[in-house]
């Protein structure tokens, strides 16, 4: 038998029999919910048609049974607040009677509304602190479902979040907006097009995500770890990824039971993990689901996230999601894959098999080479973190500069337009190997490049630039937004044209000859790129604090108001909540730096010093040479003098930051005082962690926590 010798066949669930077992999914909403209220739910799930609130008291009855059948004692409204991560307040399903007992009550009240206290939530200004109502509202179109917290067990009801005057406090919010702005837009391109069979289009995501795992021992030595999700010291080790053993390698039995029994916490909330493999960088590890409505994603990988850390807990292990938790090594990112697909499954960005024939697919490709070169900086600022900072333009990252990769056959149908129609389009064929006993394999259009930050790859494109701990939610409802204002644009055309094919052949050419700038198909990696990018007048926007102040110019602000995603005033408070982000992101970061520099490696540093010099005393009171050990002493109070005259430096630098009032102009000193102020103190701990007794050094080494399993 195959697997677990120690397991028998009905001890193993099977795939079929777990595979969303704790979600009130379409089957039990069929099973439980009268007729007549199924199809009148479908309804707003499917139409966006408001449902009838006499019916979410049946609604919450049927779910309410379900849950406490299940375990469920408590039901949560489950959001996502401006913090980036999920938040949720429980409330027991009891309600006392008059005798003194208590029965279970759970109505359509409790279902479509809660009321968290929203004071200490960010508001960007919109709320004052001591203003608390806040509102939640159950988002339908995204599976309630059943979440176990030790022995706890709660009905999870995802749910927007709002301020007592209207305001989006959350990601879901804007993301839904869009979703409704993408659909309007899409709708009216496809009908002047001639679709009359459509009737909606929603994005759809595939969201991959990297991670770290370490073992816990290991995590819960490291302060920085623990407060701050990275390494803010550690020398090189000996080995790090350079023989790229590691990609694709075979699991480590540890890591192999981590990965099936996270699957298998997936599978039973619905989620379809689908991939999963090492990466590149030692202790670094990818998943990937399967593709769903964008809100459903977004959703789905936020709690990936969670059961990512949950279960690794379980096996000893700390999963570690920051963008760049170990200096010398890949970071981690989230491949964020992007489509469009109509109600009657026509996906809007498949090509078919003579793309240059295809006129809708090509309107919708160049709609999306427009919006993300106008809005280059939007997506930019959309994936702006201090965290990021670290990854982008890296030798393993997408560079902060926005382009497009399109492939062999996809560029030269573009050129054909440009030049004024396409004729032809470029095939595949079939690759040989060479070997009798191999079957020819079908070869695609086109190569892929993973170096793009935006890259066309086959019937989607892959936004690569999202870091690993990020909510997929606010580069989604940008690309949506700004999607759907290059779909406006063409539908204007297009309503009005007398001949719509021939209007839309002179559109695709205009857009050809004014966005040609932003494709390419070569490495983003290189040097030569980045130089070749500012002859196109690319921007290329290196840092967080930079790439926000983007956010709020004119044409962002105009583009969010006119699609209803933001208002100007929840779009400034956005930015003014990521700007404090950043600058509270940092000082965590010094705070931890000059603690650990402090408190435990200049300690140590003194302390071998001391040793060191005892030896130089012990042998040249016996006239031996004590040449070495002089030189290790110098080397080692060289840089113990360094490493104090650093952390001096950084904690003046701040105290400077912390002191200037402004918001943006504070984050401007953390980015250019403070973050190479710590890099000066990791420099000089770095180097003595190379001189000073392994058994003195009081932080675990990147090589014990990179191959240690």
């Amino acid at each position: 038998m195959c697997g677990d010798k120690n397991k028998t066949n009905k001890e193993i669930p099977a795939l079929r029999d777990v595979y969303g077992e704790c979600v009130f999914n379409d089957m039990v909403m069929r099973e439980r919910l009268p007729k007549n209220v199924y199809k009148a739910l479908r309804r707003t799930i499917d139409e966006g048609q408001e449902l009838d609130p006499g019916l979410a008291d049946v609604i919450a009855n049927a779910m309410k049974d379900w849950a406490i059948e299940n375990g469920a004692t408590h039901f949560c409204h489950w959001f996502q607040p401006m913090t980036g991560f999920t938040a949720e307040k429980h409330d027991a399903f009891i309600s006392p009677t008059g005798d003194g007992r208590t029965i279970m009550e759970f109505g359509g009240k409790e279902l479509s509304q809660g009321e968290p206290d929203a004071s200490s939530f960010p508001s960007g200004g919109l709320r004052a602190t001591f203003e608390a109502r806040g509102y939640t509202a159950w988002d339908c179109t995204s599976p309630v479902f059943l979440k176990s917290d030790g022995s706890n067990i709660s009905l999870f009801i995802p749910s927007a979040f709002c301020s007592y005057t209207g305001e989006a406090l959350d990601k879901k919010t804007p993301l839904l907006r869009s979703m409704g702005a993408l659909d309007r837009e899409a709708m009216r391109v496809l009908r002047a097009l001639g679709d009359a069979t459509s009737s909606r289009v929603a994005a759809t995501l595939g969201g991959e995500q990297e991670y770290f795992l370490i073992d816990q021992r290991f995590f819960e030595e490291r302060l920085d770890l623990m407060l701050a999700g990275r390494t803010l010291f550690g020398a090189t080790p000996p080995k790090g990824q350079e023989k790229h053993d590691h990609y694709f390698g075979s699991l480590h039995e540890r890591v192999g039971s981590f990965m099936n029994d996270l699957n298998t916490e997936l599978w039973k909330l619905g989620i379809s993990a689908k991939t999963q493999h090492n990466e590149v960088a030692p202790a670094q590890y990818e998943l990937a689901p399967l593709f769903g409505t964008v809100n459903v994603g977004v959703d789905h990988n936020q709690i990936t996230m969670e059961m990512l850390q949950k279960v690794a807990r379980r096996h000893g292990f700390v999963c570690l999601l920051h963008e760049k938790p170990f200096a010398g090594v890949n970071g981690s990112g989230k491949h964020n894959n992007w489509s469009m697909v109509t109600d009657d499954g026509i996906n809007l960005l498949n090509p078919g098999s003579t793309p240059h024939e295809n006129m809708q697919f090509l309107v919708f490709l160049f709609a999306i080479i427009r919006a993300v070169d106008q809005y280059s900086d939007l997506l930019r600022a959309s994936v702006a973190s201090p965290g990021n900072d670290h990854r982008l333009g890296a030798n393993e990252a997408p560079p902060a500069i926005v382009s497009i990769f399109l492939g062999e056959q996809l560029t030269d149908i573009y050129e054909q337009i440009e030049a004024g129609g396409a004729k032809s389009s470029k095939q595949g064929g079939k690759l040989q190997l060479g070997v009798s006993t191999l079957p020819r394999l079908p070869k695609d259009c086109t190569d892929r490049n993973r170096t793009s930050p935006f890259a066309f790859t086959g019937n989607k494109f892959e936004f690569r630039m999202p870091g690993s701990s990020f909510s997929l939610a606010g580069p989604n409802f940008v690309l949506n937004t700004i999607v759907a204002e290059a779909l406006s644009e063409v539908a204007d055309v297009l309503e009005k044209a007398r001949d719509v094919n021939k209007s839309a052949q002179s559109l695709l050419q205009k857009y050809a000859k004014e966005h040609k700038h932003i494709i390419f198909n070569g490495d983003n990696y290189s040097a030569e790129w980045v130089a070749e990018a500012a002859r196109r007048g690319l921007p290329n926007v290196a840092n967080t604090v930079d790439s926000l102040q983007t956010i709020t110019s004119p044409k962002n602000v105009k583009v969010m108001k006119k699609h209803n995603v933001l208002s100007p005033v929840e779009l400034h408070a956005r930015q003014e909540i990521l700007i404090e982000n950043y600058s509270a992101t940092i000082n965590i970061e010094a705070l931890t730096t000059s603690q650990i520099g402090r408190r435990q490696i200049l300690p140590v540093a003194v302390l071998f010093s001391g040793q060191v010099a005892d030896a130089v005393r012990a042998l040249e009171d016996t006239g031996a040479s004590a040449g070495a050990q002089r030189r290790l002493l110098k080397d080692v109070c060289d840089q113990t003098d360094r490493l104090s005259a650093c952390l001096d430096t950084l904690d003046k630098a701040v105290a400077s930051a912390t002191a200037v009032a402004d918001a943006t102009k504070r984050a401007m000193v953390f980015r250019d005082a403070v973050v190479p102020s710590m890099n000066a103190v990791r420099t000089a701990a770095d180097s003595l962690e190379g001189m000073v007794d392994a058994e003195l050094w009081p932080l675990p080494s990147y090589a014990e926590m990179l191959f240690i399993r």
